[in-house]
């Protein structure tokens, strides 16, 4: 039987630090630093607090939603779902993973997703009693596309929220100019990836479906409330799941509702997640106060620090001198700025992390005296720099760092050679690819 699989495994220690210190800690000390010399206003503060804040908010209470999922099973049954659909076949297994990432992270975040689909993969992988070899192109493709996927939507990643509000870009507009070349380029990314990991995927597949759900039972109730829970199963789970999913899908089309009426997004995000709660309580009768364990509160900490870090680093003349280099290719039009902008993001976000990468790129944006439509597009090139690009090492992004650590806490080793020889490929291709997707897109929509 496998150990369980759950989020309270899933710590909120995200990056790589000295004897497993949290990220909180080094960020709040750099932070600290920084206000101590003043180099930071206190309007400096009071402006950085209103851009973290909803987004922030926005954030932690989708995580909660996918935290919820857990809680009703919904690893167990969608991993039995994707041996359905798979029907045997190791080659269809793929797509329905790629598709289960793309629609985790739209329903929730990037972070959110790796939370969901990681464990649902694991799960799923080690039932099917596959090698580790042919689990990698899995759990690997899984979670470039569940991390990628933030990019088609801004609701979808924090730093992308915080953006938005720096370059005063609406969610709707940002959709409107996005989705489809983002969408069509995380297509482009899934068919590339199928090519070099093909060989690896198992061909034929065992039918295991029954033994996953039977597992959830097995360990979350009495044996006397099996059998009729077991009936229930089959007549009533899938729809109930699918409920929980559709009210999701619900309150992420309110946010945009909201957005297009200079609503705060975050105000759905919470009552959303409140309701679902409820609803929790109501089905399982279960506490809402083990959800306080196991949100991760300390990203409000953890976006103040790093936005006082990037304030500081503006006010010093971090800024002023991205602006002054990169002005004269900005002007040669937006062909160029685009993909120098977007290239500039992944190489930062590869080499620091995409959060401060973004951050930077964004707030130069605004000081070069761009017109809107141009400086909006250069914006959506530096999201699909930090979103893709950023992709390159499994350290580039918030996303990926979580996954890693799920994998070591499951004891799956997939080494650094093996993301890179899928990564080097994939990533810098589907990069440019993606950046000539969004070139010609709003020349279509705008011109």
């Amino acid at each position: 039987m496998l150990n369980s699989l759950s989020f309270s495994n899933v710590p909120s220690n995200i990056f790589w630090r000295p004897k497993g210190m949290n990220e909180v800690v080094p960020a709040s000390i750099g932070a600290g630093l920084i206000l101590l010399t003043g180099i930071v206003s206190k309007a400096d503060i009071l402006d950085i607090t209103s851009k973290i804040s909803g987004a922030s908010i926005t954030i932690i209470a989708t995580i909660v939603m996918a935290v919820i999922l857990e809680s009703f099973g919904f690893f167990y049954w969608a991993a039995a779902r994707l041996t359905n659909l798979a029907r045997g076949s190791g080659y269809r297994l793929y797509w329905y993973v790629q598709l289960l990432c793309f629609l985790m992270t739209l329903l929730f975040n990037n972070d959110g997703s790796i939370l969901i689909t990681t464990p649902i993969l694991i799960l799923l992988l080690r039932n099917l009693q596959l090698t580790l070899p042919q689990q990698i192109p899995y759990l690997l493709t899984g979670a470039l596309t569940a991390t990628a996927s933030s990019a088609p939507i801004g609701v979808s990643n924090i730093v992308n929220l915080i953006g938005l509000q720096i370059v005063d870009m609406s969610l709707y507009m940002q959709t409107a100019m996005m989705f489809v070349p983002a969408t069509l380029g995380l297509l482009f990314m899934s068919m590339l990836m199928f090519i070099v990991v093909k060989n690896k995927l198992p061909k034929k597949l065992p039918d295991i479906a029954n033994e996953i759900e039977e597992s959830y039972f097995d360990r979350n109730f009495h044996p006397l409330k099996r059998k009729k829970l077991s009936i229930e199963t089959n007549k009533k789970r899938t729809k109930f799941m699918l409920k929980l999913l559709l009210f999701v899908f619900m309150i992420r089309l309110l946010m945009f509702v909201a957005s297009y009426f200079a609503i705060p997004i975050w105000i759905v995000a919470v009552l959303g997640s409140i309701t679902l709660l409820i609803w929790r309580w109501h089905h399982l009768r279960t506490n809402p106060v083990d959800i306080l364990k196991k949100t991760p509160w300390h990203i409000l900490i953890f976006a103040f620090s790093m936005y006082v870090i990037i304030y500081g680093l503006n006010n010093v003349g971090l800024t002023a001198f991205l602006v002054e280099t990169l002005k004269p290719i900005v002007n040669q039009g937006l062909f160029y700025a685009s993909f120098a902008m977007g290239g500039l993001v992944s190489l930062l976000s590869n080499i620091f992390n995409n959060h401060p990468a973004l951050m930077v790129g964004t707030i130069a944006l605004t000081d070069m005296g761009l017109d809107p439509i141009t400086l909006k597009t250069i914006y959506l090139a530096n999201i699909i720099g930090s979103d893709i690009g950023a992709l390159l090492p499994p350290i580039g992004t918030l996303a990926s760092l979580i996954w890693m650590y799920i994998l070591r806490q499951h004891k799956i080793k997939i080494k650094w050679k093996d993301y890179l020889k899928v990564s080097l490929i994939v990533i810098p291709i589907s990069t440019l690819v993606t950046l000539f997707f969004l070139y010609y897109w709003v020349q279509f929509v705008f011109s």
